[in-house]
């Protein structure tokens, strides 16, 4: 299979193309794919951090915003100011307002004015839910002494007071112990202005922005999951974010609220991350494992309190195995596109090795035909390329031989013919000279009354019957040689056929002092008698010729299971090296008399047969070794 044109082919384009490309596809895999997927997330993870910390920064900004608005509001001024017990006028409408603004805002649980004394003006009795505040919590805000609040020492000095994220003592109550962002505030403060005195505050407003505001935002992150497009649209990631206080070090919001208040180095454990929050403004944390998760983080610090903000570090991290997913799946696309890549390289080099090695494959059957002798062979053509060519040339070669063998076969019938005819005059002339000069010498006896006439014509009669006999034996051995008679096989006696040669030839063999010995016992076979008999004739009179100076005739039987071996050896001058070359050829011979077609006859029989016949020189000692092998056929019913 390996040898064929289209294998090879295949083969080859798999070798130029596919074997690059796939060893391309594994770089990009194995070098390409994960750089990319871990920079562009670490990327990312930086980017969400800072976006993360720009919305708390405004977040911030716009809840001191509303406080300062507040300070600047007149009614809040008039009710700090003194008119003679008149503003208490401006209370009711005040509180209306604060009301109004904690239940449509959501943000704010209290909004407090308090005056130069440290007593409450206004407050809000509503909760951020429109409930009315219960009379214990009303009652607490009421009697608190706030000058000694440090929000309020500072806003009186004139500066705005923030006070970072705490659980509020107003709030404090059944649900203290609970660990939850409700239970947390975060406190702004902002002087009140009085109208005479623009550089002495009159009093202070104080709102308490509860917790679970900020919190949203950080779990808004995992809520939306960030990554979730990253990793892939139908996944959910690990992402989550957290919010540590301005020393870098203490968790203030985490997804995992029993994380509330944990020192980073001290009670998780993680001091690494620490240290790089507190080097760098913006960055990536060193790859880090918590509760068995390896991870990637970013952190970005939010504005510092000389800026406006509070100084919070707020972190977005990402568990490593979700990063992997997106590195695994780009990993399947890209083995599922060099697959693809792969089956339409090979389909389409098939497909062109095919309609290239179609044409050669017809090329090679047609050529096989007409190596078996079938010079009617064409090829189809189709198109005008170099196959095409090709298989043109082929038609033209067919032609060429077809027509080339007809002549040659004309060619050789004539020659044989005349050689033929030529042969067979020549043998007929032989005996036909004597006839003719014996038949003029009778003649001329007759017409000259001569007294040898009988015995002349008695001379004529016999050479004329001995010639006439001659040229009968002529005749039958070029009618064997030329197959004129089909083979009758039947059963017979080897043994007995090679006796009657044999004593056919005694008198023969007497006469030139020759010693015939046999060896081995043929047993029967399916043979043409008379055929095997001229054969056995044929052979034995060659080695007796041939040992004209007397010998030993050495005829050898052997038989096996499947056939007969027959083998005549004579002592006699044996064969030189152009004789054993062309020795089966018709009309070849080195005798002075016969026609050549002795053993050119007995090839064809022993081949008709079955057999096989071979001469060559003796190995044991001089003269010629005649070997005939006949298959001895089924065996007799």
């Amino acid at each position: 299979m390996i040898r064929r044109l289209s294998t090879k082919w295949v083969l080859a384009v798999l070798a130029a193309v596919v074997v690059p490309f796939l060893g391309f596809a594994w770089f990009v895999n194995a070098q390409l794919a994960e750089r990319l997927s871990w920079n562009v997330a670490r990327h990312y993870l930086v980017s969400l951090a800072g976006d993360l910390a720009g919305r708390l920064d405004d977040l911030v900004e716009e809840r001191r915003l509303d406080i300062e608005l507040w300070a600047e509001d007149p009614l809040v001024e008039w009710a700090l100011g003194d008119y003679e017990g008149d503003e208490a006028v401006f209370v009711r409408p005040l509180r209306e307002r604060f009301n109004r603004f904690v239940s449509r805002g959501g943000a704010f649980d209290l909004l407090l004015v308090v005056n130069a004394d440290g007593e409450v003006v206004a407050h809000n009795t509503m909760d951020r839910s429109g409930a009315q505040m219960s009379p214990e919590l009303l009652a607490l805000v009421m009697g608190r002494e706030y000058t000694s609040e440090a929000w309020f020492a500072d806003a009186m000095a004139g500066d705005q007071s923030a006070v970072d994220q705490h659980q509020a003592q107003l709030f404090q109550g059944a649900e203290e112990d609970v660990v939850d962002p409700a239970n947390y505030h975060v406190g702004f403060a902002e002087p009140v202005w009085g109208p005479n005195d623009p550089t002495l505050p009159v009093g202070v407003i104080y709102g308490l922005l509860n917790w679970s505001v900020v919190q949203a935002e950080l779990d808004e992150v995992g809520e939306r999951d960030p990554f979730s497009g990253f990793i892939g649209a139908d996944l959910s990631s690990s992402s989550y974010s957290w919010l540590w206080r301005d020393d870098a070090n203490t968790i203030i919001a985490h997804k995992d609220r029993g994380l509330y208040g944990m020192r980073v180095q001290e009670d998780v454990g993680l001091p690494i991350l620490v240290e790089s929050a507190r080097a760098g403004e913006w960055d990536l944390f060193p790859e880090y494992e918590f509760r068995g998760n390896k991870k990637n983080a970013a952190f970005k610090h939010c504005a510092s309190k000389e800026e406006g903000g509070l100084g919070w570090v707020v972190g977005i991290g990402i568990n490593n195995e979700d990063i992997s997913v997106t590195i695994e799946e780009l990993s399947r696309l890209l083995i599922s596109a060099t697959l693809l890549v792969l089956l339409i390289v090979v389909l389409w080099t098939l497909l062109i090795a095919r309609r290239t090695t179609q044409p050669i494959l017809a090329l090679e059957q047609g050529t096989r035909r007409v190596a078996a002798g079938d010079l009617d062979a064409r090829i189809e053509v189709s198109g005008k390329d170099e196959l095409a060519e090709l298989a043109r040339a082929f038609n033209q070669m067919t032609e060429d031989l077809q027509s080339s063998r007809e002549q040659l076969v004309r060619a050789e019938k004539e020659a044989a013919w005349r050689e033929m005819a030529q042969q067979i005059a020549h043998e007929i002339k032989n005996p036909l000279t004597p006839i003719l000069l014996s038949t003029k010498l009778l003649r001329r006896a007759r017409d000259e009354q001569s007294p040898e006439l009988d015995k002349i014509l008695t001379r004529t009669l016999e050479l004329v019957e001995r010639q006439v006999a001659n040229m009968r034996e002529i005749a039958k051995e070029f009618s064997d040689f030329a197959g004129a008679r089909a083979l009758a096989p039947e059963w017979i006696s080897l043994d007995q056929l090679i006796q009657d040669v044999l004593e056919l030839e005694a008198a023969w063999a007497e006469e030139l002092k020759v010693e015939v010995v046999r060896e081995g016992e043929g047993g029967e076979l399916m043979v043409d008698p008379a055929r095997l008999h001229r054969v056995l004739i044929n052979l034995i009179s060659n080695a007796l010729e041939a040992m004209s100076k007397g010998g030993t005739l050495l005829v050898r039987v052997e038989r096996s299971a499947l056939e007969v071996s027959i083998e005549v050896l004579d002592e006699g001058s044996g064969l030189d090296e152009t004789a054993l070359t062309h020795l089966f050829e018709p009309h070849f011979t080195t005798k002075s008399h016969g026609t050549g077609l002795g053993l050119a006859i007995c090839k064809r029989v022993v081949d008709e047969m079955g057999g096989r016949i071979e001469l060559g020189p003796r190995r044991d000692s001089d003269g010629t070794r005649a070997h005939v092998v006949l298959p001895i056929g089924e065996a007799p019913s």
